[in-house]
């Protein structure tokens, strides 16, 4: 592969539509699409998003190329989110993905959205330097949370997960509980940083090994403030900073404890975080705060890289395509595309 082959890649497996162009390792475009919708619905709407997609993905892809500033016939073969997310959106995406390549006779290649997730570490602006193999990653999103053994690009094993809730679902399900809009995340985390952490005590779960579990925390805070409000119907207006601010705390140091306990055990400091969640400012103080503390090299990276985005996608499509990895046309979309099962297959 020449360092001047070019790759689209398509992202559309749950509610932003999006497209990004690479060469070599560098994204010379990186556009998406969002669904304001959902926020009237607390959630995202599979129906409403697969809509929304077949609107947004011929102008986001038509704009990755303008603002590249390369044509059609420049891109050599086409990156695509297989899975895992909603069928319906990622249909859509596998649809146009396959056409467009079809039509331009390049090769397809599939991607599985979690390994992109890992891999957008090797763009070459996401971090100052790339993370050095073996690393672990600390995959957490509105659907996923794993802790990765990352052996190489294309060795990786899964050695802790959810078993319940996301993190990224925990932080929206109590921000509703809060009466906080939708994605309530985000949120949660700007109202934090005027809060004191130390104000409340949820319980955290105790589970062996590096497996996590977020519904108890769900589960607590709602408990806690039933009983407050049934006290004061005004609890929750007159301590939202610091309820936000205990909770991010609570769900951070779930988090941290047991990547830390992995990062020991495996005898590891080359430690990343990626998915939407490592979005969140107190998790990468922690990040912060744990390279002073125990020496790891940390790998953070930048906001745009850590959302759904296309150009994970395209970077994944790239290290295929020197691989020779291609997809036919009979490929199809897929809700449930397990990378532990994909990599174990593998390794």
């Amino acid at each position: 592969m020449s360092e001047s082959t070019i790759i689209l890649g398509i992202e559309s497996s749950c509610d932003d539509t999006s497209a990004a162009i690479i060469q070599g390792n560098k994204i010379l475009s990186n556009i998406a699409a969002n669904q304001q919708i959902h926020n009237d619905y607390g959630g995202v709407v599979p129906e409403l998003a697969s809509r929304a997609h077949q609107l947004n993905i011929i102008p986001v892809v038509q704009k990755s190329l303008v603002e590249a500033n390369i044509q059609q016939n420049d891109i050599a073969a086409i990156g695509f989110t297989r899975g895992p997310g909603l069928l319906g959106s990622l249909l859509v995406g596998t649809s146009f993905a396959k056409s467009l390549a079809m039509s331009l006779e390049v090769p397809l290649i599939e991607v599985n959205h979690l390994q992109a997730h890992i891999l957008a570490h090797f763009i070459e602006d996401a971090n100052p330097v790339p993370p050095k193999f073996p690393f672990l990653c600390l995959t957490v999103s509105g659907g996923h949370t794993m802790i990765v053994l990352v052996k190489d690009y294309f060795n990786m094993k899964i050695i802790g997960k959810t078993t319940d809730d996301a993190a990224g679902e925990a932080f929206d399900k109590i921000g509703k509980i809060f009466g906080l809009d939708y994605p309530a995340g985000p949120i949660v985390d700007r109202l934090a940083k005027e809060g004191d952490p130390n104000s409340f005590k949820f319980n955290k779960p105790r589970l062996e090994n590096y497996d996590y579990s977020f519904s108890g925390v769900k589960t607590s805070v709602l408990y806690f403030i039933q009983k407050e409000i049934r006290k004061n119907p005004d609890f929750t207006n007159e301590n939202l900073n610091n309820l936000c601010a205990s909770v991010q705390k609570t769900i951070i140091e779930v988090l941290m404890e047991k990547l830390e306990k992995a990062a020991e055990d495996y005898a590891i400091k080359e430690v990343a975080i990626a998915g939407g969640v490592s979005a969140n400012s107190g998790l990468r103080k922690a990040m912060e705060e744990n390279a002073a503390k125990l020496g790891w090299n940390i790998y953070i990276p930048k906001f745009e890289y850590t959302t759904d985005n296309a150009a994970m996608i395209a970077m994944v499509a790239k290290l295929k395509y020197e691989r020779g990895e291609f997809s036919d046309l009979s490929v199809s979309a897929t809700a449930r595309y397990d990378l532990e099962e994909d990599f174990n297959k593998k390794s």
